[in-house]
Order: C-alpha cells, then sequence, then structure tokens
C-alpha cells in the first residue's frame, strides 16, 4: 500500500495527533468501518480519564476488528507501523537490549523528553535517533540539532514503549547516578539523600547495599531479565564499570554496564537477598532468592557469587515453576522417545542416568519426570547439590560438604527413610556411584545425571569410577543423553530449501533423504529479530536390552558397545535433531552450533 499524501495531511492537520483525525485516516484506509469509529469517537468523548491517552492508544483499547485481517483486533503496533509509513519514517518496534542507556540519557533531559514524547535511542558522535510518537510534530528536531550540534534521526514507535521505557531509563540511570554520587557525597546524591544517610555512607566508605537507589537497581534488574526470558543473569565486574550479560536461549547477551561502585553495591543487595555472608569476599558462596515476576507469578533464583580479580562476580540462575511442570511432548519428546522414557522411569527399581553437559536441560527433564511421577502413594527423595527449585512434592535435601554431608551420605541416609524414588543431583565419585547401585539393588528406582557426550558413554564412566561391571549389568535400566536447540520463532519463520552438504554433514553415516522443504529463520518483533523464541530438548536414548548387558565387562569396547546400541534401536542425537529439523522446529545450522560435527568427517568435503 502506498502512501496517501491526503492522508497524511489529514494526520498532520494539527500537528500533534487527534483522536478525530486518526479515526477518520483509519476510515477511509479501510482499517476500521465508519460505525465502529463512531462508537470509538461517543465513548472518548464520554470518559473523561482518557484526555491525556495517545489516540493510537484510546483506539488500540476499544479492540475494534481489523478490517485488513477479519478476526484479529486492531493492535497498537500494527497502527504505529500505519503511522509511520503515512510519515514517511521508519518504524521501530524498541528493543531495549540493543539501546546504550547510559549514553542516550545524557542527550536530553527527561523533563524535556517527556514534554516532547520522544525517547533517544541511539547516539554517537555526528547523529542522535529519537523515536517519537507524534511524528507530525518535529519543531523539536530543528531545535535539539542547533543545540546539540548533530543530526537529528527521527523514527516513530508505539506510544506505550516511548513511556515505558522513559520511565526505566531515565529512572535506573538516575539511581545509578546517586548511588554512585553518595560514595563520593556529591551534592547531587545530598539533594536526594537525608543527612543522617550520607554520614552512614561517608562512615562505611562505600554505597550502601540498603540505599533505595540500589534497591531500585537491583528490582529493576530482576524484572528486566524476567521479561526478556533470561535463563540466568552474569554480574561481572571490572576495574572502571562492571557488565552486566543475560543468557537468552542459550546465548549470552551484554544488557548494561555500572560503575565499579554501584556494582559492589548491587552485589552486596543481591547477597543479603539470598542470605549470604555480606562480609565475606574472599571465597565462593551459594544463596537463593524467591520473587515475584511483575505479573505475580512466583520466581526462584539459585545465586552463586566467586572472587575475581575486580570484585566478585554473580551468577543467578532463574528457575520459573512453570517449566518444571511440562509433558513430556513438551520437553520435546517424540512419541516414541516419551515411550521409551516411559518404560524406563515408571520401573519399581534400577538406575535411570541423564547426561549431557552443564546448561543441557538435565535437570528440567528430572524434575518433570519427578512431578510425573510423584503421587500421593509414592515416597520421593532428593539429595542435591544444591537444591535447584523447592517442590512441595519431594522431599528434598542439601548436600553440605562442610560438615560432611555429601552425596554418598545423603543416598545413605535417604535407604533408612523409607523411599520409593531417589533423584540424586549428580553421580561424581565411587563412592556415591555405590550407594546408587545399593539403593537400586535393594529395590528402588534412582535418577540420576552424569557428564557424559552420549549415552553409551556413561556405561565406561561408571567402569572409570569403579563401579563393577556386574552390578552395572544388574542396576542399569537406561540412559538417556540431551543436548538443548533454539527452536524456530513460530511467528516468522519461513519455508526454504535444505543445503543437501549441510544435511550430509548433520546425517552422516545415517541414509535420511534430504527434505523436500525447511524452515529458516527471519526475525520479527516476537523473538526481537533474532528468528529463535525458546529452546527444546533433543535426546539419545539407550536402553539395556539383554544384549547390551551381556555386553558390559570390565574391558568393555566402547567402539563395539555402541555400534550394539545402534543395532538395538538407538538413535543418535544428531538423527533426534534431524526430526526437529524435518518438522521445522530448528535449522541444521543451530544444530551444528551444540553437536560439532563427527571426528574424521570433513565439512567442506565434497
Amino acid at each position: 500500500m502506498a502512501a496517501s499524501p491526503q492522508i497524511a495531511t489529514l494526520l498532520g492537520s494539527r500537528g500533534r495527533l487527534e483522536l478525530d483525525e486518526v479515526l477518520a485516516a483509519l476510515v477511509v484506509d479501510g482499517y476500521v468501518l465508519g460505525e465502529d469509529a463512531r462508537n470509538v469517537r461517543m465513548g472518548a468523548r464520554a470518559g473523561r480519564s482518557t484526555v491525556e491517552l495517545n489516540p493510537l492508544v484510546l483506539i488500540a483499547n476499544a479492540k475494534l476488528v481489523n478490517q485488513h485481517e477479519p478476526g484479529r483486533p486492531l493492535s497498537l503496533e500494527v497502527m504505529t507501523e500505519w503511522l509511520a509509513h503515512h510519515a514517511g519514517l521508519p518504524y521501530l518496534k524498541i528493543d531495549p537490549m540493543k539501546i546504550n542507556v547510559a549514553a542516550v540519557t545524557q542527550v536530553v533531559s527527561l523533563a524535556y523528553a517527556k514534554r516532547h514524547r520522544i525517547l533517544p535511542i541511539a547516539a554517537t558522535i555526528g547523529e542522535v535517533t529519537f523515536a517519537t510518537c507524534e511524528p507530525f510534530e518535529d519543531g523539536w528536531a530543528s531545535d535539539l540539532a542547533q543545540m546539540l550540534r548533530r543530526d537529528i534521526k527521527r523514527v516513530v514507535a508505539s506510544p506505550l514503549d516511548i513511556n515505558r521505557y522513559l520511565q526505566e531509563f531515565y529512572g535506573v540511570q538516575r539511581s545509578i547516578q546517586l548511588a554512585q554520587d553518595a560514595k563520593t557525597g556529591s551534592d547531587s546524591a545530598a539533594a536526594i539523600l537525608n543527612f543522617e544517610q550520607l554520614v552512614e555512607l561517608g562512615k562505611s566508605g562505600e554505597v550502601g547495599a540498603d540505599d533505595r537507589h540500589v534497591v531500585h537497581i537491583v528490582d529493576w534488574l530482576l524484572q528486566y531479565a524476567f521479561e526478556q526470558r533470561a535463563s540466568d543473569i552474569h554480574l561481572e565486574p571490572r576495574r572502571e564499570t562492571g557488565g552486566i550479560r543475560f543468557r537468552i536461549d542459550g546465548v549470552m547477551q551484554r544488557v548494561f554496564e555500572l560503575p565499579a561502585p554501584v556494582m559492589t553495591a548491587v552485589t552486596a543487595r543481591i547477597k543479603i537477598l539470598a542470605r549470604m555472608d555480606v562480609a565475606e569476599k574472599r571465597r565462593p558462596q551459594d544463596g537463593r532468592i524467591k520473587t515475584r515476576s511483575a505479573s505475580g507469578r512466583e520466581v526462584e533464583l539459585r545465586i552463586s557469587n566467586m572472587p575475581t580479580a575486580f570484585g566478585e562476580k554473580v551468577v543467578m540462575r532463574i528457575f520459573d515453576p512453570d517449566l518444571v511442570v511440562k509433558d513430556f511432548a513438551q520437553l520435546g519428546f517424540s512419541p516414541g522417545e516419551a515411550a521409551n522414557w516411559r518404560s524406563m522411569v515408571e520401573r519399581p527399581h534400577g538406575i535411570v542416568l541423564v547426561t549431557g553437559p552443564t546448561g543441557s536441560g538435565k535437570t528440567t527433564t528430572l524434575y518433570s519426570t519427578l512431578k510425573h511421577l510423584a503421587t500421593p502413594e509414592l515416597n520421593v527423595c532428593t539429595v542435591e547439590d544444591p537444591i535447584e527449585m523447592v517442590s512441595p512434592e519431594f522431599n528434598q535435601m542439601q548436600v553440605h560438604a562442610a560438615i560432611d554431608l555429601d552425596f554418598a551420605a545423603g543416598v545413605r541416609t535417604l535407604l533408612r527413610q523409607d523411599p520409593d524414588i531417589i533423584m540424586v543431583g549428580e553421580i561424581r565419585d565411587l563412592e556415591t556411584a555405590q550407594m546408587a547401585v545399593q539403593a537400586s539393588l535393594t529395590g528402588h528406582l534412582v535418577l540420576s545425571t552424569l557428564h557424559t557426550n552420549d549415552a553409551p558413554s556413561a556405561v565406561t564412566r561408571l567402569l572409570d569410577l569403579g563401579v563393577p561391571h556386574y552390578l552395572i549389568q544388574s542396576t542399569l535400566t537406561g540412559v538417556v543423553a540431551q543436548r538443548l536447540v533454539r527452536t524456530l520463532c513460530p511467528h516468522c519463520k519461513q519455508t526454504t530449501s535444505q543445503d543437501p552438504q549441510a544435511w550430509k554433514v548433520l546425517t552422516h553415516g545415517w541414509n535420511m533423504p534430504v527434505p523436500a522443504q525447511v524452515c529458516k529463520p527471519v526475525g520479527c518483533l516476537e523473538c526481537r529479530n533474532t528468528g529463535f523464541l525458546g529452546r527444546t530438548g533433543i535426546y539419545e536414548m539407550m536402553k539395556l536390552s539383554p544384549r547390551l548387558r551381556g555386553m558390559i565387562s570390565a574391558q568393555l569396547d566402547l567402539s563395539g558397545f555402541g555400534q550394539a546400541a545402534l543395532a538395538e534401536g538407538l538413535r543418535p542425537l544428531r538423527i533426534s535433531a534431524a526430526d526437529q529439523v524435518i518438522a521445522g522446529l530448528t535449522t541444521v545450522q543451530e544444530v551444528l552450533t551444540v553437536l560439532p560435527p563427527i571426528d574424521g568427517f570433513d565439512e567442506d568435503q565434497p
């Protein structure tokens, strides 16, 4: 649709957008019916509280049917993009993770930005970019260009986003500045902090962890992480400034920078919330925080800190309770894999192992399985280091090395607690492995984890730890190796053809025809232009058949054992991943970043 000069003239006739003109333009463009426009106009005149609302927000709140897409409401984003089109300006969905907040908030004051309903989103030596929701009101742009001596670029963004990020960016930056000024006792802090607070700050020689500005920074950081779907928050101190990074869908992304004194205060605040020893800065500590997201959902964070050259590095792992109430299909199991997994974990006794590197989703798989198995008729007990997430269905024990309560001692205790199912956080040594075997031999189902690259390697790992081969034969039920791969955004993915060479790399050794079509990432508002939204599991399931049990010996040939497992129906991780590619859930390139090429296979060979 071409931009109409008549509609642009209509919208911009008064400079600032007016409800009547916007409604008339939407009717002319065929987005809104005349009757709907009249109803909105009458409703606005009857209500007094809506006077200050942007016309686009007012219309979006009415939830009118989008006549260009029948069955869907006319959303604020659709109207904002429509407005930008007729104003002849770029449309932008604001992504706060791509904005240097410290730089843009120095360009103009909050009062000036609020008065003109603009938000600075990028600043360089020669140009400043502003987001506006009033594209036909541009007098401020020429004034700023003269004052700043820089070019002014305008883009159109949602009025709700502009208002929200104005408050957040300037509010957080102001808290950072005030917290930093408090350390030096400068006048800008004195204007906000009372005399007694300044005296205390002066005595301590550092920013107070309970200072309200520091509290505001920490609260904002946690809520921001929840909104961005982060799984981990990293606070990394450096000489001059400290960096904050989020891990989102398995990828680390830089989010923010804090001055070193403020980073120290933020770290202290987090340690207080996690009930850690604030005075102890020389040795690692662990803690946990229970809080709520903006929607009111309870969220747990596991805190770990360690000393570095420039201060304490803090990592907060976020556990969303909703993530561990998944059924097996939501975890990424195919129907066949779900049936295999059920046959392993619904037995009355035996050992089932989940293997994979840190961050591969082992904990989520085990917790979801325990939630499935836990019934009032069963006693489910766990021993973990640390307890990942407190759950009312289980009896959970925390390992404490300082008092000699390790995994082996924990399992020994649990065996006296009349358990039906035992979950051991990790088998790290021979003693823990022996206790797991003993628990299985005495009629308990034992679930645990190992760090191996594939399922067959778990058997050799147990042998390496010193577990006798005949006990492995008697107790091991099955092993599942798993990884996490990013899934394509369902809102923007597009079909494409599959590169045969890349498919050959992924399915090397298996006769799988190249799929007729697959999907590729594109990028949209929902996935923040990454093309990926969320992650799913890929699995390698090895159920021990009588033949495989018979092959387990003290001098196990891993290669031969692996080939026998394949003959017994084991499907490698890369073949499970290939099924996900065929289903349009992910891409070969994404899988190969998680699963490196097979040894001896050259990706570049013809």
